[in-house]
């Protein structure tokens, strides 16, 4: 019986190689794929930081697949990238939201492009270095967070199908991070000591209120407190996301600490406010993907969370249409739309949405 194949994404990284080292170790015929995504030279940073999928980065996924014994291939998605990405990052902060990059090169690069190119290949499975795990019974696939709390990375999986879940392989959210680190040195990688990436992969700098900047038309407004009253102008909603607070430019004109509570893309205002009033206890979600491929039908009690740092919380989540109703039993801090809220039944990701704080709008029935 010929051996099933897998195509893994190699970024260049240990979690990644360490993934083709144990699908290789437990008998597939592995192929490694690095991903050409962006290509911004950047003469001011170290070599290694200059930009995603450096020419470093592809000859480290390379060594590792020829230590391993497994061909290794160079892909070219950059201009999917631009658009399903880029572009989208630029236009949530236009919209005055905060995107989460990862989310939309997970559900369109890794999980849709390169699925699609695995299968061309006569592929039986995708796999990536991706702290989660998936479980499989009776034809579902459930997926579970990473044995490590501290790296688990579940909640930036919530866009997946059954069916992508069917075809994906996730080896290393059985362990910890300490455990992958060793298995790279037994193992022989040339990465088992490479430093984890800490950055948005196209922005190596962090700065990106310049990168956005560059690629966005800025226009000032007016800053209000929570009662309406003028304290300023700002120089465009675009350098600004819930929960902030340095860089408000109020220069100290205050009598207490302030963050941003609102983001106005309509009026072009930015509203601030004290602490307290950045909390709040029900929120909505649109996109909502039901990984478990259950269908949510009436209200549920899970654990959930706002941000991909953030601890779950008991909440209620109750269908509203297309969307999801979440009713938090405590208040949350910083509610932000555009980032992902997932929820949880013990250790399984249920589904998650992108966040809203305002109701669907509904269409009027006709008379």
């Amino acid at each position: 019986m010929p051996k099933q194949r897998v195509i893994v994404a190699m970024s260049g990284g240990v979690d990644s190689s360490v993934a083709a080292l144990l699908l290789k170790e437990q008998g597939y015929d592995v192929i490694g794929v690095t991903m050409r995504l962006w290509s911004v030279e950047r003469d001011d940073l170290p070599p290694r930081s200059k930009r995603c999928c450096s020419v470093e980065d592809v000859e480290d996924a390379r060594r590792v697949c020829d230590a391993i014994g497994a061909p290794h291939y160079f892909m070219n998605f950059e201009r999917e990238f631009q658009q399903h990405v880029v572009d989208y990052f630029v236009q949530e902060y236009d919209r005055g939201r905060t995107p989460h990059p990862c989310l939309a090169c997970n559900d369109k690069i890794k999980f849709d492009f390169l699925l699609r190119r695995a299968l061309f290949l006569d592929a039986d499975y995708i796999a990536t270095g991706h702290y989660a795990r998936i479980a499989r019974s009776d034809g579902r696939h459930r997926l579970l967070k990473g044995t490590d709390a501290g790296k688990d990375q579940s909640y930036v999986l919530f866009t997946l199908t059954q069916s992508e879940l069917g075809r994906l392989l996730l080896p290393v959210g059985e362990y910890h991070k300490n455990d992958i680190r060793r298995l790279a040195a037994e193992g022989g990688l040339p990465v088992a000591d490479k430093p984890d990436s800490q950055e948005i992969c196209f922005i190596p700098d962090g700065d990106y209120r310049k990168f956005v900047g560059e690629r966005a038309t800025a226009t000032p407004g007016e800053l209000v407190d929570t009662a309406g009253a003028a304290l300023g102008t700002h120089p465009g909603i675009q350098f600004f996301t819930v929960g902030q607070r340095r860089g408000l430019g109020l220069n100290g004109n205050t009598s207490q600490p302030m963050y941003v509570v609102d983001i106005d893309a309509e009026a072009n205002r930015i509203t601030v406010g004290a602490e307290e009033e950045l909390l709040r206890s029900q929120l909505w979600a649109s996109r909502v993907n039901i990984t478990s491929g259950s269908s949510l039908q009436e209200t549920t009690e899970v654990t959930a969370k706002i941000r991909y740092k953030a601890s779950e919380a008991p909440a209620t989540i109750t269908p509203d249409g297309d969307w999801l109703k979440i009713d938090f039993h405590e208040p949350q801090r910083a509610v932000t739309p555009g980032q992902a809220v997932v929820f949880y039944n013990g250790e399984e990701l249920i589904g998650g949405g992108i966040i809203e704080v305002k109701a669907p709008t509904r269409q009027p029935i006709p008379a």
